[in-house]
């Protein structure tokens, strides 16, 4: 099995719930409390890359900051880059990630999907 990356808040339903579905498979995934360890530009290209979306489908949308940094749909990808780097509230909770996959959990059984290999 892959080593397994949740990029958790523990504050949230959908990512407490997302990594009790994989506890519950038997995986420890390597827990990154990204509010805390906020992940790097790089790492958020990345994870985008391996999830086959554009920057603004990461998003938050309804987060106040979202607002207060007058983003939009109509914002450039590195302007939304840029966002989520500077303020990571502004990314969907919790990204679950593999090298070669990653899903978003919501809902939290999409983490189901990495065991699928």
């Amino acid at each position: 099995m892959a080593d397994i990356t949740i990029w958790h808040n523990p504050r949230c339903s959908k990512s407490r719930l997302s990594l009790a579905l994989l506890t519950e498979q038997g995986i420890k995934p390597t827990e990154v409390r990204y509010l805390e360890t906020p992940p790097s530009r790089p790492e958020i290209e990345r994870v985008l890359e391996l999830l086959g979306i554009a920057p603004i489908d990461l998003m938050r949308r309804g987060e106040t900051t979202f607002k207060e940094l007058q983003l939009s749909s109509d914002s450039t990808d590195e302007q939304l880059l840029e966002a989520m780097a500077s303020h990571p509230i502004l990314i969907e909770r919790p990204v679950v990630f593999t090298n070669e996959k990653a899903v978003v959990g919501r809902p939290p059984e999409n983490v189901l999907e990495l065991l699928s290999h």
